[in-house]
């Protein structure tokens, strides 16, 4: 079976080296040297600063509302993972659903000016299989409604906008560790703030609301990654550039043997692909069963990602918009394909060649 996807392994001899450090020091957690040594090395890699790693990407969220403040309602996409809206009503606050554009699946910066009214507070977009969001629009919405803005980037690790890292945008940009990511802690996560005082509001969040100096100075949660974790990543973080390049590879293939034959996700020029996705629309709902059914018979697994849109779910039915055509559309033709590391190009080439076969 070919499955849509397999963690990156680490190098078993860096990660024993780093759980020896581990067991020397018995320092296991609680802001330990790997966890900063991971943050120092991922804003570097990264070209960021405040950064805050955490146990994963939904607290991550989480931490990020909580940090900035958030409260009330927040305009978000329904084409997501559910934890981008979850997190949101799991902080009291009211995801308001808003539609995306059909070419780039983002949130659609024009149609969210209908949703904005007195109780919104925040603005959640997503960069969605890591295409960069149309930032410079969002950035003049929540400038002029004096809004947050608050990115859900889980999928955009490695990603640069016009020459800089797409996490440098708004107030907070979250990214996610967890396994399945092209670059992973096994679970964990990442906040990249604006404001360094915002961070370290974060950063006492986390620890239960301790502040540096040992006070108790508002209530808290235990949020922090620990050194097994980032002794993942860092062995990880070594060889990440040939991870990236090989899954951008099959990426790039993909779209040369399925050019003309499926609608691929439109991103912009500015930015470069990272290999964390191959998102594919078909022609009709149809036609996506029929692919499926396909690949299933040759044993290749392929994942409806993301689909139903979230507004068309039980948790989030009553809340937001009912009807967004445009995210309810692409989620009942939207297919990922396999896509990791050790994919060749020949499962590649039979995988694209019995799509087509299926399409007809």
């Amino acid at each position: 079976m070919i499955p849509v996807t397999k963690p990156g392994l680490p190098d078993l001899t860096k990660v024993k080296k780093y759980l020896d450090d581990i067991y020397e020091r018995r320092w296991f957690t609680n802001n330990g040297p790997l966890v900063q040594l991971l943050t120092e090395r991922l804003e570097e890699y990264l070209g960021i600063e405040n950064l805050l790693l955490v146990a994963n990407g939904t607290l991550a969220l989480q931490v990020a509302y909580r940090a900035l403040g958030v409260e009330g309602e927040a305009i978000t996409t329904p084409f997501t993972f559910v934890a981008t809206a979850s997190s949101l009503s799991w902080e009291g606050i009211k995801p308001v659903f808003s539609d995306i554009d059909p070419e780039s699946f983002n949130l659609c910066p024009t149609k969210i000016l209908e949703k904005i009214t007195k109780n919104t507070n925040a603005i959640v977009p997503v960069h969605v299989y890591g295409a960069p969001c149309n930032v410079e629009h969002f950035e003049r919405i929540a400038e002029q409604k004096n809004l947050k803005l608050i990115y859900d980037a889980s999928h955009a690790f490695g990603v640069n906008h016009h020459g800089s890292s797409l996490l440098s945008y708004g107030d907070a940009s979250t990214l996610s560790f967890h396994a399945t990511k092209i670059f992973h802690t096994v679970e964990g996560g990442g906040v990249v703030f604006r404001d360094k005082e915002v961070l370290r509001r974060a950063q006492s969040l986390i620890n239960f609301g301790f502040s540096s100096d040992g006070e108790i100075t508002g209530v808290g949660i235990n949020a922090k990654m620990s050194e097994i974790h980032a002794a993942f990543g860092l062995s990880l973080l070594d060889d990440i550039d040939g991870l990236i390049a090989r899954r951008v590879e099959i990426q790039e293939l993909y779209q040369t043997e399925l050019n003309g034959f499926v609608q691929f996700q439109q991103r912009a020029q500015e930015s470069n692909l990272n290999g964390s996705y191959l998102p594919i629309v078909l022609a009709s709902k149809e036609q996506r069963k029929t692919v499926e059914l396909r690949l299933n018979f040759i044993d290749v697994k392929a994942r409806r990602y993301f689909s139903p849109s979230l507004n068309m779910t039980r948790p989030f039915c009553d809340v937001g918009e009912k009807d967004l055509p445009r995210s309810e559309d692409i989620s009942s033709r939207v297919l990922c394909l396999p896509l990791y590391y050790e994919l060749s190009d020949k499962d590649v080439l039979r995988i694209c060649e019995n799509l087509k076969r299926a399409i007809g």
